[in-house]
Order: C-alpha cells, then structure tokens, then sequence
C-alpha cells in the first residue's frame, strides 16, 4: 500500500491537481486552475485531496458545496449544481459534489474517512451527486424504445447493472434521485446524469455529534466507513 496523506486542500495544489484532472477527464470534461481556485477559496472546508507522500502526485480530489434541495431541483444540469455562487437561500443540511476525480481506489476511501468527522460535526446529513451512466448508450442499441430511467434503476445480482453507479452504489450512494437529459456532456451515457443520494452515517444524530470533540470524531472514522459499505 503507497503512503496516502489525506488533508484540505490548497492553492498550492492546484499544479498536482490539474494533472489528476487531465489524466482523469477529456478536455471538455476536466477543470481548469480557475475552477480549481474557485471551488477551494469558496469552500476551503469542502475541498478535500489524497496525496502520495512519496511523489507528492494527487490522487483522489473531492470539491463538495452546500445546496438546498430547492436548488437542486430547480437546476436543469450538473453545471447548474455545480455553479460556484453566493446564495441568499439557506442551504440547509445537504452537500451537492462537484467532482470526485481518482486514479486509486483507496485513496477514495481516505478521502471519505476524512471527511466524515467533519461532516458529523457541522451537522451535514447528505450529498447528492451527479453521475454519468456508461453503459446507457448500449444498453440503449438493445432498447431503442424503453427510456433511460428503465436503465438507471436496473439491478444485477443486487447491485445496479450501470458500472458508475454500482461504484458508487458501493461507496453509499444508495438513493436515485432524478434521471436528466443533457446533465453533462458524455457520449458513453448519451449526456444522461443520475442524480443520487448518498446519507452520512450517524448523522441523525446531529445535535449530539456537534458537543462531541472532533478529534473523538476522527477516532471513529474507520467504523464510520464500514457502516457506509455494510448499510
């Protein structure tokens, strides 16, 4: 296992950043240093990376914002999600993620340990998320007729027939929310998004979690997990 250093991120990590990005994402899909800089200076407590301490290579970048499930609803695309911007509107306890980009799979699960202890303490209850469907432009040569929701609620042995969201489906992500047309350029998903919905574990317990210290928080971050995997 390479040593993984897991922490808030930086402007200094833009550079690594943008490589993560670029191996990651197709030109019209990856984020470019101003996207970057907007997500961490709006929401430093939000940004969240995974670094291999041998090369100080990243790799797992996590960028999350409040949202409301109004504005939610009312946003036509990921982009509208997505939208780095001030809002008079109360966001409530929900997190909308703007991008989770990766080359290694357990520095995924790094950054979610990380994160939950912050999340338990200033009361974050979930985070939804917009995922591409690969396998829709497929299945859809086999199904011309049938719509793609058909498709995003397909199960296999218990698990979603789509390859993203049985990835995600694994990592908590349990709840579809919408199927939206033209969510964001992918050809592989025929520009379909699947809004889904993943709840932080233990967050019911929201006015507890608030007196409890973080760094008891932070011991508990491994079985944290696990309830996400098993639940």
């Amino acid at each position: 296992m390479r040593p993984i250093e897991t922490r808030f991120l930086k402007q200094d990590d833009i550079d690594a950043l943008l490589t993560l990005e670029q191996t990651k994402w197709d030109r019209d899909q990856a984020a470019d240093a101003s996207d970057l800089t907007a997500r961490i200076q709006a929401y430093p407590q939000l940004s969240i990376g995974a670094f291999d301490t041998s090369s100080g290579a990243a790799m797992t970048s996590l960028f999350m914002k409040p949202i409301s499930v109004a504005q939610l609803r009312s946003a036509p695309d990921w982009v509208g999600c997505a939208r780095v911007e001030e809002s008079d509107e109360e966001p409530g306890n929900s997190l909308f993620g703007i991008s989770l980009s990766s080359v290694d799979a357990e520095s995924v699960t790094a950054v979610f340990e990380f994160f939950w202890p912050y999340a338990l303490k200033h009361g974050w209850r979930d985070i939804y998320l917009g995922s591409p469907m690969p396998g829709l432009r497929a299945w859809k040569q086999i199904n011309p007729d049938l719509p793609a929701d058909v498709y995003m609620h397909e199960m296999h042995h218990g698990l979603p027939r789509d390859p993203q969201l049985r990835y995600y489906y694994n990592k908590g992500f349990r709840e579809i929310v919408a199927c939206k047309p033209d969510y964001f350029p992918h050809p592989a998903s025929l520009d379909y998004g699947a809004v889904i919905r993943g709840h932080i574990p233990l967050s019911a317990g929201n006015p507890l979690w608030r007196h409890v210290p973080l760094p008891w928080l932070k011991r508990m971050r491994h079985l944290l997990f696990r309830l996400v995997r098993t639940s």
